[in-house]
């Protein structure tokens, strides 16, 4: 069986939940919306599709899904342009694997915004295949991202393993059939039974190693 590994990006090889959600809650509370302290959570996840949608029905903004959208879209390329908050280690763990498998990449981020970070990180020529969950059914949990992912890299989803920060990334990422690697998030750790799921738990991108895809693959 053909082997690869799979990355999701926010939290994994940006650290950026908390810059969407500066981005999100400074748009909200500009346009007169209701944030609460668990939208970040609540949104943690969803496609495009599905948090443009959560603000305009649960936050309150009265613009239509799209436009909500593509205003933080616009906002958030506006900072990694300025600064891209790249997780310590990550860009050389992701070269470190490519040298060694092939590489997919399955996010929640805007198309724009996957090559526009994997563009200002020099990884765009590490990745065979990319794909944002606004080009499935579903977001995350469910597990349309990656079992995409594996349909674009021409592998089954069984011999992938997967690097994931959040809940509901890993959850995602088993019902895919996925090996799972587990890199928590540390402003928004997963829950315990979602860490219970993973194959693996490791502390930083330096534990991303070929030996641990290959013992993860051959368990």
């Amino acid at each position: 069986m053909t082997a690869a590994v799979v990355f999701d990006l926010d939290g994994v090889i940006v650290d950026s939940e908390h810059v969407w959600d500066e981005v999100r809650e400074e748009l909200a509370r500009e346009r007169g919306g209701r944030w609460h302290p668990g939208a970040q959570r609540d949104m943690m996840g969803m496609s495009s599709t599905e948090w443009s949608r959560y603000m305009h029905d649960t936050i309150g903004l009265a613009e239509p899904p799209e436009e909500i959208s593509a205003e933080v879209v616009r906002r958030l390329a506006a900072r990694y342009r300025e600064e891209l908050p790249l997780v310590p280690g990550a860009d050389e763990a992701v070269r470190r694997l490519a040298a060694a498998f092939p590489l997919g990449l399955a996010s929640s981020s805007n198309r724009e915004i996957i090559d526009l970070v994997l563009d200002l990180a020099g990884l765009a020529e590490c990745f065979r295949a990319t794909v944002s969950s606004e080009e499935v059914a579903h977001g995350k949990p469910a597990p349309d991202v990656y079992l995409q992912a594996a349909a674009r890299l021409g592998v089954d989803a069984r011999g992938c393993v997967a690097v994931e920060d959040s809940h509901n990334g890993i959850r995602s990422a088993k019902a895919a059939g996925m090996h799972v690697v587990a890199l928590p998030n540390r402003r928004y750790p997963p829950g315990d039974d979602a860490l219970a799921e993973a194959d693996a738990v490791v502390a930083s991108p330096d534990a991303l190693t070929r030996e641990l895809v290959e013992a993860l693959l051959a368990s």
